[in-house]
Order: structure tokens, then sequence, then C-alpha cells
């Protein structure tokens, strides 16, 4: 029987606007109206990122709570990680405001990146004790970090976390792969990515720019998952001449994983594989027996 096929979806991100593309998703219900589409189709996690009304990325839990309110409406079950991204705001306390929701609002996962990092343009700073300190947030709320993971050094850390106590399995992980100042898209990059990350990790390969289809390609062959969506890559094609949307990127995953006969994972198995709750009011890891 072939392993269902986790599929993280990451509609808006931090860096689009609608000037590079109309298709963005920015507004609470340009997200919400992606998202319902998307479940439709069918998709395992969904990480957001939330937008102030001006169209800049902000961490303000109300923003989060309206977008995840709207969702569970309609997708009680569906996975909901929120992005604690210090891309463009590196203050801890306002990169930990998502994490206060609570209830149904409460997010089940959220992003832990695993080191400081360069983009082509832009850095994002993670110091040890800001990834200490969101890593220990999320284990007192009962929240599942959602490991970023660019280069092996980020796996490794990730190992030594968990070794010491600070991440608890079951682990779940996002390599990302053609980062220009990080591991590139190359199997045996992967390969050693994945070896070092800690055991009981689930893990989804995405790339960016024209590199996120051939790695969504390699983590399908390789039995993991795929990261997919406009966050990573705004064209269709890999010579870029063609702006795509959400919908068609994630169709295209669709399609691949119809022709290797891998269905695409439930929310509800994840949950199980993952130690979350069952969703439906009940989210984020549940209280110790």
């Amino acid at each position: 029987m072939p392993l269902p096929l986790p599929i993280n979806f990451v509609p808006t991100g931090m860096v689009l606007t609608k000037e590079m593309t109309p298709h963005v998703p920015i507004t609470v219900m340009e997200i919400v109206s992606e998202v319902r589409q998307a479940w439709a189709l069918g998709i395992t996690v969904v990480h957001l990122h939330a937008r102030d009304k001006a169209g800049r990325p902000t961490h303000d839990p109300a923003v989060y709570g309206a977008i995840i309110d709207e969702i569970r409406s309609f997708a009680p079950e569906l996975v909901v990680c929120v992005s604690l991204s210090g891309r463009n705001e590196p203050n801890l306390s306002s990169r930990m405001s998502p994490l206060t929701l609570e209830g149904g609002l409460k997010p089940d996962m959220g992003s832990l990146t695993l080191s400081s990092l360069n983009f082509s343009k832009q850095a994002s700073c993670n110091a040890p004790d800001v990834i200490r300190a969101l890593a220990s947030e999320m284990m007192a709320r009962r929240i599942l970090p959602e490991l970023e993971i660019f280069d092996l050094g980020m796996s490794h850390y990730a190992r030594h976390l968990a070794g010491k106590g600070l991440l608890l399995g079951p682990h779940y992980a996002n390599i990302i792969l053609g980062n220009l100042a990080s591991a590139q898209l190359d199997a045996s990059h992967l390969g050693l990515l994945l070896r070092d990350l800690p055991e009981d990790t689930t893990w989804a390969s995405g790339g960016l720019g024209r590199f996120q289809f051939p790695a969504n390609q390699l983590g399908i062959a390789l039995g993991g998952g795929v990261r997919v969506g406009l966050e990573d890559n705004l064209f269709w094609d890999a010579e870029a001449r063609s702006l795509t949307t959400n919908l068609a990127l994630l169709q295209r995953i669709h399609d691949l994983a119809r022709l290797v006969e891998r269905p695409v994972m439930s929310s509800k198995e994840f949950r199980g594989r993952l130690g979350l709750a069952a969703g439906f009011g009940a989210y984020g890891r549940p209280p110790s027996p």
C-alpha cells in the first residue's frame, strides 16, 4: 500500500506583493478563499502568514485569529501552522504572539527555523537563544514545531535540541532546497539532510523558485511529502515566463501523486502520526495523560 502523501500548502509567505503577482492572497478573506479551494482539492497542512491592512507581514494574533476562525468554519480538521518567522520581524515577543491564541483559534503548529541564513537579498536571523525560546514556548503551550530546514547544520541542530529534550517527538520538518546560500536541489544534499533529522520525523520537500516542482518530485519519489504554494514560487515554468496560481501548483502535485499512486494524506492521519489532537475544537498536542 503506497504511503500517503502529506501536502503542506503555503499560499502567501512574507515576500510576495500584488505588484509581483496579482494571484498572491494577502487579505484575510483572500487567504481564507485560497485555503477553502485547496482543502476541497486536498491538502494535509496549511502554513499561514498574516498581513496587516497595508499588506505588510505581521505576527498580530488578531489577524491570525481571524484567518484561523474562518478556516475552521469549513475545515475543522485541517492542521494549521502559523509562521513565527524573524525574516521581517526580529522581536521575539512579537514572533511568539500567535502562540497565545487558544481554544478554537489555537494553532496546531508553529514554524521554527533552526538557524540564521541568507536569502538572495535578505537575511533571516535566528539566534540560538531565540530558537530555544520559541521551542520552549511551543512546548509549554503544546504546539508542535514545524521544523524549517535549509541546510545540513539545521538538521543537526534539530537532532541536538531533540536530544536535549527541547523538541519532543514525533517531529515534522520541511526541507527547503535551492536557496542560493543553502542546500541545493541535489539528491545527495537531500539525503544528508534526511540522515541527520531527529528520529521519528515526518518530512516534506520544498524548493524555492524554479526548484519547487523538482524538489516536490524528489519528495514524492523518496516517500516524503511536499511543501507547495506561491510562498516559494510564483511561476509555472522553470524559465519564469508564466505566472501561476496556488491552485494550479497544487493541482500539478495531485496529478503527479495520482500517477505514482500516492493518495494525499488526510489531516486525520497526519494528526495521528504527529500526536496532535483530533481537530473539531481540539488543537495542538493534547495534555499528557
